[in-house]
């Protein structure tokens, strides 16, 4: 069971590696072609939360990989807490993309289908599945809530300050957001609905934190 998990989370990161390199291949090339701005263009796609629960996502995976292939019992403490930070981004990326994004239409010509499905849907699902499912979680407390909360706050207090000096890297317009409704110019009442949307992901963000957390010890008294 160890070593088929394993398999599968190095699949898993292989295919989500392929599916931002093809994003950000097809993206950058739009941008040079139309003579935009690279580097405005790398610092905005960084700065979208999917890409970077993919990454963490993608290192998690990897990580777990090897620690299944070389040990037995329970992960590292450290990776455990690494691995809920990751699903919950994950859990989170999944739900506000289906909730307030899958309907909005996307850039014709420089959105990968297949990758976006990979980045929105098929990642999510399996990490939620991974925690379920394979072995080595050891139990969390509830103070970790705090690790998982952290970065969301960080990126959504960067996201709103640069966000009015953002640039679109094809056409120099400001401001720059890398989601619609966290952009006051565009939303229906400006900054306070920009302030629901926000609350909204925090709670969204808070719940799915907890529902791992909690998970990782209802495990353990079942067994």
């Amino acid at each position: 069971m160890r070593i088929g998990f394993g398999i599968v989370r190095v699949l898993m990161a292989a295919l989500t590696i392929a599916a931002v390199g093809a994003q950000f291949a097809t993206s950058v090339n739009n941008v040079v072609n139309k003579n935009g701005d690279v580097g405005a263009f790398v610092l905005n796609f960084f700065s979208f939360f999917t890409i970077d629960s993919n990454v963490l996502y993608v290192v998690v995976l990897l990580i777990g990989a090897v620690i299944l292939f070389a040990r037995k019992g329970d992960d590292p403490h450290w990776f455990t807490v690494l691995r809920a930070v990751a699903t919950t981004y994950m859990a989170v990326t999944g739900i506000v993309y289906n909730l307030l994004l899958r309907n909005i239409a996307l850039p014709q010509g420089t959105t990968v289908e297949w990758a976006n499905e990979v980045l929105h849907v098929v990642g999510p699902v399996y990490i939620l599945l991974d925690w379920f499912f394979a072995p080595g979680r050891a139990p969390l407390r509830n103070k970790v809530l705090w690790w998982i909360v952290g970065f969301p706050i960080v990126w959504a207090v960067y996201t709103l300050i640069r966000g009015p000096v953002g640039i679109d890297p094809v056409t120099g317009v400001m401001p720059w957001y890398p989601y619609p409704f966290l952009n006051p110019a565009t939303s229906a009442n400006g900054y306070l609905s920009v302030s629901f949307y926000v609350i909204l992901i925090a709670v969204v963000i808070f719940g799915a934190g907890f529902g791992v957390v909690w998970w990782s010890r209802r495990f353990r008294r079942a067994r």
